[in-house]
């Protein structure tokens, strides 16, 4: 889950490194029960090989697009606090990162509606100084922990802390 430490500076460390909440992967996970079950009706229901192969290819392609491929799109992003930055990535085939030095840092805030408030998750919104405005980061688990570790952690760095003590 954690970034590869060829990524990390001299001296740098990990404070906190996680990826979305597993809920994302309640939709895809009821898509193959239902895909599952429209290709065990098709067989049982129709006498014709040649149509249940074909409804099970159709269904296997199916299966790609809205079960496996959300499934690598969540295994594959992460989100890391490092003492010195947020590091953000995401994608599969083309891998996109976002570094974010936390001196640029200006507030963490956490958005939690009531699924997130049941799940224990919600969203990580970081302010910085960039013309982006903001960086939202959906589905955290354990936000509000995430919020305290992330504001001791600018804490030190706006205070002049060392950032070895992270």
């Amino acid at each position: 889950m954690a970034i590869s430490s060829k990524l990390l500076g001299e001296g740098e460390t990990i404070v906190l490194s996680t990826r979305t909440h597993v809920k994302a992967l309640i939709l895809p996970l009821l898509t193959l029960v239902v895909l599952l079950a429209i290709g065990t009706a098709v067989q049982v229901t129709v006498d014709q090989q040649i149509v249940d192969l074909v409804v099970w290819a159709l269904l296997g392609v199916a299966a790609l697009w809205y079960v496996v491929r959300p499934w690598l799109v969540w295994f594959t992003a992460s989100y890391t606090f490092t003492n010195r930055r947020l590091v953000t990535r995401t994608g599969v085939l083309t891998r996109r990162g976002h570094d974010i030095p936390l001196s640029r840092i200006s507030d963490v805030a956490i958005e939690l509606h009531l699924t997130d408030r049941l799940l224990g998750c919600g969203t990580l919104i970081i302010s910085d100084a960039s013309t982006h405005g903001s960086v939202k980061l959906p589905d955290i688990p354990h936000v509000e922990d995430a919020q305290r570790t992330l504001n001791d952690l600018l804490h030190r760095v706006h205070s002049g802390s060392s950032d070895e003590g992270a």
